[in-house]
Formats: structure tokens, C-alpha cells, sequence
């Protein structure tokens, strides 16, 4: 369990499915949950770039929501279009993510990693990651990066601990 729980929305991206059948996030919700983490909000909206960027918008604004975990439209099919969504809100990007993210799915599934284009940064001292929309995708990326990076006892560093000072020159 997390020292310091934050408070973590979770939004879907998707034109096929409804939160019944979206196992990502609810794997994603399960997860934080489990982790000491609380849950502010969770939304499963179609791929469209004007609906994502309205729901994470409202997210960023809010002081009830420090992470945004997003889930589906990573690809490179003509519908995926979380990182056009995405990135434009940014303060920030963090680089390493996708980097990270691609490495430890390329030990999985190879040279199919390279379709994910997985991104995450700050936005209003939010942060926000977006991961594909596969469930083995999602539990990677909990596993391996955002559990430990959002759990305040991971030294040498976190994000966890790290987010007061995010605020820094924000108005």
C-alpha cells in the first residue's frame, strides 16, 4: 500500500466497447484501488479528439484529480487518436514513458511494440498517461512503471512525491 494515495481518474477510449466490457480499465481501477490509491472519477468515451480532450480537460482543471490514466487509441489505425487528443494539453511531455513502455512490451510481444505510440507528460500539475487498450498493455504499464512511480516509498525517485512540486510557477 502506497504512504501517500492519490486520487486517480481513469478514462476509456473507445468506439467499441461500454465500461461493462472494458476489462483495461477496469483492470486499471482494480489495480490503483488495490494499490491504496484513490479513485475520483472513471468515463469511457468514443475516440474522437473533441470528447477526450473535453473529459480531460475538466480532469486537468479539477484539484480532485492528480493522475489521469487513459486507455485505448494508441495505435496507428485511422480511429486511434489519444496522443492528437492528448498532446496538445501538455505542459510537459514525459519522454521516458513511452520509451520505457515500448521497451518492456517489445520483451513481450516483440517487434509489435513499435504500433503503440504510448505517451505521458503534465498538464496543470496533472499528470497523465496514456496506454493502449489492451489489458495485458495496461497491467505492463501498472506492473512495471506506474505502480512503483506512484507509490511514494520508491527511492530513488517518484512521481508521487514529486507532484507539490509540479505546482511550481503555476498561478
Amino acid at each position: 500500500m502506497t504512504e501517500k494515495p492519490l486520487k486517480i481518474a481513469v478514462l476509456t477510449l473507445s468506439d467499441s466497447r461500454n465500461l461493462e466490457e472494458d476489462r483495461s480499465g477496469s483492470y486499471l481501477c482494480d489495480a490503483l484501488v488495490q494499490a491504496g490509491h484513490h479513485l475520483a472519477e472513471r468515463q469511457l468515451v468514443k475516440d474522437d479528439v473533441y470528447q477526450m480532450r473535453a473529459v480531460l480537460s475538466r480532469w486537468i482543471a479539477a484539484k480532485e484529480v492528480e493522475v489521469i490514466l487513459t486507455t485505448g487509441g494508441t495505435g496507428i489505425t485511422g480511429r486511434d487518436s489519444t496522443p492528437e487528443a492528448v498532446a496538445p494539453l501538455l505542459d510537459k511531455t514525459i519522454e521516458g514513458f513511452g520509451e520505457m513502455m515500448r521497451q518492456l512490451s517489445s520483451a513481450e510481444i516483440g517487434s509489435s511494440a513499435l504500433h503503440s505510440r504510448t505517451l505521458a507528460g503534465l498538464a496543470n500539475a496533472t499528470l497523465i498517461f496514456c496506454l493502449p487498450g489492451s489489458t495485458g498493455a495496461c497491467r505492463t504499464a501498472w506492473e512495471n512503471i506506474l505502480q512503483p512511480q506512484l507509490d511514494s516509498a520508491t527511492r530513488p525517485c517518484n512521481f508521487a512525491t514529486m507532484l507539490p512540486r509540479y505546482r511550481e510557477g503555476l498561478s
